[in-house]
């Protein structure tokens, strides 16, 4: 285990595709089986996987952005606009990538670009997971985290899994000493989502501890204090960036972006909304089992979080994993998505992961693939129901 004081250990070489390969195979199976059920289940309420995927909802969004450029927006009858530079512009930028160099349309591009992220992600989370805690912890995490409820998203053109891969490798840039690396992915990452500050968060907090706990010198890891300080000036550009050239575009100043944010009635409000949108439950009895389930699931993520501690994580997973779980639990709308938001929190995953690693072989894959049947099997109901808003 690392001591929390620790803000890095040595840097060794970088897992290798052999030693990934068993990771990254369990994961493309548990997602192949999701989109086996995606197409089956479509297929008897006449809907097509294909659109599912890569053409509702945000999905839809990211590949207006990739084609008409920003500037497009929704008047509703309400009053509310809902505008696309709350679209962070890193996925339609490669979509239009991939489109100019590729007979794909946007959409299709999207597809691609959320199918290699995902598994340059299981390959991140392995590499975490292997650094800290061994290989056979690193397959049972990328496991524990494809057989996810909302693992579906995974496989949509979604910006979840380009920003779970950016951050992972983030991290495992600052565990191993590679911080020049480390603040570029954080970048990106923050090019991604707004969730991208919790990358940049594990960054900077990891590089203090380091400046307060050596007297003099090189860190342990033997990076020099300016790579740990360009580091942190290079983190938060990506997102920095972005929210100025959005107010400046809407000539909202540099809090333009929260006005953009405030059209889709999403903000950051500690969690008030929620609060209120949990209690609302209790006013009858069937919607009543709905909130006891809600608090039960905040509870459990408590839970988990507090294992992680307890387990001694590495500094810079445990700021990680805190920032996205309190941004994803204090936005003020949205409530449907937070399953969503919270899926690049895989730090989280670790106390389970290692639950199932001391467990027989046979065992923890007997458990992994019910609950990868039990996934696909809500994925392809859920994409075809309310799907992920």
């Amino acid at each position: 285990m690392t001591d929390l004081a620790t803000p890095v250990a040595p840097p060794r070489p970088g897992p290798s595709w052999h030693r990934a390969a068993p990771a990254l195979l369990g994961y493309a199976a548990v997602r192949a089986l999701g989109l086996v059920a995606l197409a089956v289940w479509s297929a008897t309420r006449d809907e097509s996987p294909h659109q599912l995927l890569s053409a509702r909802w945000d999905s839809l969004w990211y590949t207006r952005v990739a084609e008409l450029g920003y500037g497009y927006e929704v008047r509703l009858p309400n009053g509310d606009v809902h505008s696309n530079l709350a679209f962070f512009p890193l996925l339609p930028w490669l979509e239009r990538a991939v489109s100019a160099v590729s007979p794909l349309s946007y959409a299709d591009a999207g597809l691609l670009v959320s199918t290699v992220a995902s598994l340059a992600a299981a390959w991140g989370i392995f590499a975490v997971a292997d650094h800290v805690y061994g290989s056979r912890a690193g397959v049972c995490t990328v496991l524990v985290w494809a057989v996810l409820p909302v693992g579906i998203v995974q496989s949509m053109a979604y910006s979840e899994s380009l920003f779970t891969a950016l951050a992972a490798w983030s991290l495992y840039a600052v565990l191993t000493g590679r911080w020049l690396t480390a603040g570029l992915l954080a970048a990106l990452a923050g090019l991604t989502r707004p969730v991208g500050a919790a990358v940049v968060a594990a960054i900077w907090v990891t590089a203090i501890a380091s400046f307060v706990g050596e007297r003099s010198g090189p860190a342990r890891d033997g990076a020099p204090r300016w790579r740990r300080a360009l580091a942190m000036l290079i983190a938060p550009l990506g997102a920095a960036g972005y929210v100025l050239w959005v107010g400046r575009r809407t000539g909202g100043g540099p809090l333009g972006y929260l006005d953009v944010q405030a059209g889709w009635r999403n903000g950051f409000d500690g969690g008030y909304a929620f609060a209120r949108f949990v209690a609302d439950k209790f006013t009858s009895f069937p919607s009543a089992l709905a909130g006891i389930g809600l608090i039960i699931g905040v509870g459990l993520l408590i839970r988990l979080y507090v294992a992680c501690v307890r387990q001694r994580q590495p500094l810079p997973l445990l700021v990680y994993a805190g920032a996205v779980t309190v941004l994803a639990l204090c936005a003020s709308s949205y409530f449907g998505s937070k399953p969503r938001l919270l899926l690049p929190a895989f730090p989280l995953l670790l106390p389970l992961a290692l639950a199932l690693a001391g467990l027989r072989t046979s065992r923890s894959a007997w458990v992994l693939g019910c609950v990868a049947v039990a996934s696909a099997a809500y994925g392809a109901y859920w994409l075809n129901g309310s799907g992920p808003p």
